[in-house]
């Protein structure tokens, strides 16, 4: 598996930067800090998920940097962050695949959904999460500070991978994949592929 290079290592977040605070339904109830969104049992906020496929249909994981407060070390999807307070969700997935991946490409939403997961006593994910999938056959150039490693890996292999060591990903990706996998082919155009 490719470990990220050490071409891209820009600090790109902090627990300082204010994110998106919502109340079930979504409504914007105003900004709070990345740290104190994290805090404890966390603070509903704005977040996202990007599934990149390549044109064999083979998904763009990422190990998450051990640095990173919850989840360090653990296999999730193409790309997860958050809008800042004031960023629109579409300058925010551009902006953070860019940051992480050194790649752009289109975008389709499919799906929102809300999640709660506890880290220990490291904090909490609590988030309404908007995931998008995309295509992308060039190169990939991950953040050294964002990214520990990456990987191509089929659809079947990832399967068979999460059902003998659930324990190795994310949760959100865990709940993500299934909806995920039964549509992306159809909406990228892969099918027959």
């Amino acid at each position: 598996m490719p470990e990220a290079p050490p071409s891209n290592d820009a600090v790109v977040s902090s627990e300082d930067e204010l994110l998106v605070l919502v109340d079930e339904e979504g409504t914007v109830l105003g900004p709070l800090s990345k740290g104190e969104c994290h805090d404890g049992d966390g603070v509903l906020h704005l977040a996202f998920s990007i599934f990149v496929f390549n044109g064999r249909g083979e998904l763009l994981l990422q190990q998450r940097s051990a640095a990173k407060r919850l989840w360090g070390g653990y296999w999730s999807n193409s790309c997860c962050s958050h809008p800042r307070w004031g960023e629109r969700m579409d300058e925010a997935i551009h902006r953070r695949l860019e940051q992480e991946l050194g790649l752009d490409t289109g975008l389709h939403e499919l799906f929102t959904f809300t999640y709660h997961a506890r880290f220990g006593e490291a904090g909490s994910e609590r988030e309404r999460c908007t995931v998008f999938v995309g295509r992308h056959d060039g190169p990939v150039t991950p953040n050294i500070i964002e990214v520990r490693a990456w990987r191509w890996v089929a659809p079947a292999d990832l399967d068979a991978e999460m059902a003998a060591h659930p324990e190795r990903f994310t949760p959100w990706f865990q709940e993500e994949w299934p909806r995920v996998k039964a549509v992306y082919r159809r909406i990228l155009g892969l099918e027959g592929t």
